[in-house]
Order: C-alpha cells, then structure tokens, then sequence
C-alpha cells in the first residue's frame, strides 16, 4: 500500500466565519449546509473524531518508519513502498522495580545497579515531580558503557493522605508532596559502570541540600556529564562539567542568574563531530529563548539572533535548524543557519526560512539531517504532511488531509488579538459563534481559560487549537472565547514572568480586556457571561468570579488551585517565591480570602485521590464558603486524579455543560 492510505491524526477543529471581529480575521465555513451536532459522546469518545498521534523515526538509509495503529509500517523514500517493520529490542534495559534499578538482559536475567534499603529512597525515576522538563530518571551514555540515573531522597519531605474508597473499610494512601516553604527532597545524580559495575556519584555541591539537578547531558564522548544545576530559590543556575569515571566536578561552563527565576527547560545539544562545541537555549540573556553556541571552556556567542522564542530541531555541524516565532507567535516556522570556523572563531551565516505555508509546521528531521518531514495546518487548512529536503525543498507529500468537520455543523471560529491590560503586547484568542448565528440577537458567553505557564491555547492551526467541548456548546447556543495571556509561553520573557510573586493578576486583567472587547459587540448579552477552566484554569475560573462578581455570573472550576502555599515547593516557589519572602503575594493571591465575595454560581468539581492539586484545596474554600454562609456547588470524582479520564469524562463535560444550561 501507499503511505497516503495511513490517515495521520487531525486535531478537530473547524472553518472560519465571515462575521468581523475587532483584531481578528474569519472565513466562511465551507459546511454551513451540514446538520450534525456533535453529541457528547462524539466530543468526548469518538475514536474517528480523536486526533492520533504520528510518531516517525529514520534508519539513516532514506526510510521513514511510522507507527500506526499500533504497528511499524516503514517508508521507502526513493520507491514510495511500505512494508511491515518489527523493532529490534535493546541487549539491555534499564528500569526501576519498586524503588530499586535493575538492568534486565536479554536471556531474562536481573543485574542490580542500586537498591534501596529504605522506603524514601529510590533510584532511576524522574525527580521535582517532573518540573524543568524532567521527564526521565535514567540516562545512558552514548556508547552505552555507563548509565547516569537519578537518586531521590524524599524522608524530609511531608506526606498527604489520598482515601481509598474501593477497600471494605476505606483506607489511605500517603503521597510525599513537597509544598512551597517545606523540606523538597534531595537529588544526587549516580553513574554506574558497566564493565566493572561499580557506581559513582556526582559530586554536584553547590546550592546545598534541596538544589535541582536537571537537563542530564552526556558528552558524545561519553567522559563528562554536564548538569544543570539550579538553587532552591530558581534565580541562579550554574551549568557544570563532570568526570564521568570519577564524579569529581571538572567547572562551571556558564552561569544564569534572574532577579525573578531561572527556568532551564532543555538539554545542550553538542554540535554533530564535536566534544567540546554545543548549543544551549536561554532566555536570561536577551529576553527571548534564543539559541548560543557555546564551548567547555566558557566561550559563548549567540547563534539566534531574533526578539522571538525559538526552539532547537537538529544540527549535522554545519548547519543548525530550529523553529522560530519570528513570523508570527501563532505561528512556527523552520530555519537554517550555517555555522563555520575559521582562525578567527565561529561565522554565522544568514538565516534561512524553510517553511513558508501560513500556519502552525512541526518539524521531524532524518538523523543525517538530509531530510525532515514537514507536517502543518493552518487556520482554514487541514493536516498537510510533506517529506522536503534538508533546504527546505518539497520531494513529495504525504498526505493531504480532507476535512474532517464536513459531517458536522461546525460553527465559525474566528481568531482576532486585544491589547493586554499594560498596552505592552497583543494577546490572541479565539472566538466560536453559536450555530445559526444571527447577530440581531443577544447570546450568552462562555469564557473558558487556562492562562498559565507553559501554555499557549490559541495557535494558527486548524480551527485554532480548538477543544472540541467549545464547538459542543456553540452548537448549542453560546459564544465561546478563549485568549491567551501575560504568563503564557512563546512570548519571551518579559510576556512570561508578568505573574512573578502574584500569580493571577496580571492574567485576570489580560482577560478581561477580553471581556471588554466582548461586551462592547452588538450580539453579547452582557448579563450571561460565564467561565470555565481545569487546574490553573480552576483558579483563574474562581478568581475571576469572585473578583469580578458583576460580570461573571455562572463558573466552574475544576481542580482549582485555591492557596499557592499548599502547591508544589518546585512550581509555586518559582512563580510566586518563598512565602516567607512573598507573604504579601501569597495573601493577594489567595481565594480562601474570596470566598466571601462570591455573588454568582459556582460549580467546583474535583479528582477525589488528586495527587497534583491536592484536595485540601476546594475543601478549604468549600469550609470558608459555609463560615461565611456562602453557597457553592461541589461534585467530587471519586477514584479520579487530577483530570477526570475515561468513560467518566463523558459524565464530567456533561455535569459542566447541565451547569451552563440551567444557570446561564
């Protein structure tokens, strides 16, 4: 068969409309005839209507090996021809049992690496509850010889009690939650040797005993590894070289140092045929993640030189590729920049843009850097995948997607910016109209919101990175907007660290510029506004109902973050500072102070065993709602973590939606 048969996953997602908005643009919709609402089912369950994820690999001989439906099918660039594909398994495997590393063989046999003799300790497992993108706890060496893994010692941190109702008499189970202010844990990288089978441990001494060690990196060498080492308070990062075989600490390469935070998200990439030269990404040093090229020695020189994020994808030596915001902050784009040596030191040629399609491009590059497929969408433009050249030329698509809306009554989307609260940037949102808009009458509005770090909800991709429960309830009736704010990503610095020491300020105000904007169309019934959002979105959901109870009249928050001080010490302490320096952000932040002032509807709705945002959280606004004879709305999931998963979900998008219907 041909690869065009393989359906790649397409986000749903639908056409625009023509009505103008302030700051936006909008298309038609090409199915206005289609008389199909999506059910809840569809929205929730429905597997032709799930985006499936594509995941790609090269063999470095010109094939591209996809995994679809739960098998590898390779693609021959030069025939076109697939064929089926089974993955050689490793000799070796490394792994965690319990809170011990083994590495299992091929014939079946266990080889210890480190056991724990005590029950708060354990090796090879990720650490900082996966915060600086750490994801992982083990670390192989290039040439495989060693293996680098994470040691966690929790016993100073406190534990919380998660109740266990499926047992007869009901039971609990204590997670360790470091929260801002308390003990953390204490981190220690370890390198085990192979041949000899002994193990070393990094002497990583700086910032004391509860410092973050993360973004692990071999040398190509495999002699050193370099670790990103940050102190407890997140404003000074030291990046250090290590000896491999021994542990002992060899320099500091580069330091970072933030009157705010530091916020190491990636690895180095060591330049393809060098030991010494390697590229970093940073954005302590001109306010945009922009790309260094750097050495052992110290020495560094910026790479990219752009006031946008950008984000590295691969390097063969002599170029470097990576996407780029630079077009527009909805929209990525690939480029290329040569990078020579002479007597003199490094030359950058001028930068090359490879993508020119208007939209979202995600970049997967061959191992040889030859090639890289190209898979985007736009606004008006289904999944496009196409197989280019390393220079950014097409040698033939992969698959043009149809659109996968036209058996149902999508509404229009239109995209649009309003100005942030500060006049400083332009936020972009999205706005869905009801279905059978007629802009003689009044409709109610639902605002539905994260707002913040490491999100970015309104992008230039096919109907705007819309979720699909938004066009279940146009389609019923509402508008439906969603906006980004100061404190989200791809933005730069400055955008991003807006929320230092008072999260959900900045943000609020961004957002209701939005509402603003809203209040002054024709077609909003400016007394039916409501809001929705999960998480940090919970919060913002609560705080803005509470701060602003003349407007919002009907919200619900799911798993909201009520008081920064019963978070995580990694992530509040980094946004909002320790409360011991910050007990003014901490007390304006807070919504146990809100609860008193709550006017409207509000449905809170919450994962009964949450490991993330801990329980204490809306039942402590539940207890200050009933001090101050508030009423509130509660519904716990029992047996659900942080989000509400699986064929419960249908029944949670159906508790929000009932709440809007009756209230708003």
């Amino acid at each position: 068969m041909k690869i065009r048969t393989l359906i790649l996953g397409l986000c749903l997602s639908g056409i625009l409309g023509a009505q103008e908005i302030p700051g936006g643009f909008s298309v038609r919709p090409a199915n206005d005839a289609s008389g199909k609402i999506l059910t809840m089912e569809e929205t929730i369950l429905s597997r032709e209507l799930s985006p499936a994820r594509l995941w790609e690999r090269w063999d470095g001989n010109g094939h591209l090996t996809v995994l679809m439906d739960g098998r590898w099918v390779t693609y021959d660039i030069a025939t076109g021809d697939t064929s089926a594909y089974k993955a050689s398994a490793p000799a070796l495997k490394a792994f965690t049992e319990g809170q011990s590393l083994y590495l299992s063989r091929k014939d079946g046999s266990k080889v210890p690496v480190a056991v724990s003799e005590d029950p708060q300790i354990t090796y090879g497992q990720f650490v900082s509850r996966n915060e600086f993108s750490i994801e992982d706890g083990i670390f192989w060496a290039p040439d495989s010889t060693r293996l680098a893994f994470y040691r966690k010692d929790e016993s100073r941190v406190t534990t919380f009690p998660l109740l266990d109702i499926t047992t007869r008499t009901g039971s609990l189970r204590e997670i360790k939650y470091p929260m801002a202010g308390m003990d953390s844990e204490n981190v220690q990288l370890g390198i085990y040797d192979l041949a000899s089978g002994k193990t070393v441990y990094v002497k990583a001494e700086d910032f004391g005993y509860d410092r973050y060690l993360t973004n692990i990196t071999w040398t190509p060498d495999a002699s050193k590894v370099l670790i990103q080492v940050l102190d407890r308070s997140q404003k000074h990062l030291r990046l250090n070289a290590y000896d491999a075989a021994t542990g002992d600490f060899i320099r500091t390469i580069l330091t970072e140092d933030n009157d705010r935070y530091v916020e190491p998200q990636d690895p180095v990439w060591f330049l393809k045929g060098s030991n010494d030269t390697f590229i970093y990404r940073t954005d302590n040093r001109d306010g945009f993640r922009n790309l260094y090229l750097c050495n052992m020695e110290g020495g560094m020189q910026r790479l990219t030189c752009t006031d946008a994020d950008v984000a590295y994808v691969a390097n063969d030596g002599k170029y470097v590729w990576y996407t780029s915001a630079e077009v527009s902050p909805v929209e990525n784009h690939l480029f290329r920049i040569r990078v020579k040596k002479n007597a003199a030191g490094w030359k950058f040629g001028k930068p090359e843009r490879l993508t020119h399609e208007t939209g979202w491009h995600e970049i997967r590059m061959s191992p040889d850097c030859r090639h890289f497929t190209d898979s985007w969408s736009s606004l008006t433009t289904p999944r496009v995948t196409d197989l280019c050249t390393s220079d950014g030329k097409t040698v033939r698509n992969i698959l043009t997607a149809a659109d996968p809306t036209l058996d149902h009554a999508y509404t229009e989307i239109t995209l649009g910016t309003v100005k942030s609260a500060d006049g400083r940037f332009d936020n972009y949102y999205r706005l869905i109209k009801p279905k059978d808009f007629d802009p003689s009458r009044k409709y109610p509005v639902i605002v539905y919101v994260y707002g913040g770090p490491h999100s970015q909800m309104v992008r230039n991709t096919f109907t705007g990175e819309l979720r699909r429960w938004e066009m279940y309830m146009a389609q019923r009736g509402y508008l439906v907007y969603v906006q980004d704010n100061r404190g989200t990503q791809n933005r730069g610095a400055e955008f991003e660290k807006a929320i230092h020491r008072q999260c959900g300020q900045a943000e609020m105000a961004d957002q209701m510029e939005g509402v603003k904007m809203l209040m002054q169309l024709p077609y909003v019934d400016k007394d039916r506004i409501g809001v929705h959002g999960w998480s940090y979105g919970g919060f913002m959901t609560i705080s803005l109902i509470t701060n602003y109870p003349e407007i919002f009249k009907v919200a619900v928050a799911g798993g909201p973050v009520i008081d920064w001080k019963w978070y995580e010490v990694m992530y509040g302490e980094r946004y909002m500072d320790h409360p011991d320096v910050n007990p003014e952000g901490y007390a304006l932040t807070s919504l146990i102070n809100k609860a008193k002032d709550l006017k409207g509807k509000l449905l809170i709705c919450q994962g009964a065993i949450d490991p993330v945002v801990l329980w204490e959280h809306s039942l402590s606004f539940v207890r200050e709602c009933v001090k101050n004879n508030v009423q509130v709305d509660y519904f716990p999931y029992p047996c659900h973590e942080h989000n509400v998963s699986g064929k419960d979900r249908v029944h949670l998008h159906d508790k929000i939606s009932m709440y809007f219907e009756d209230y708003l």
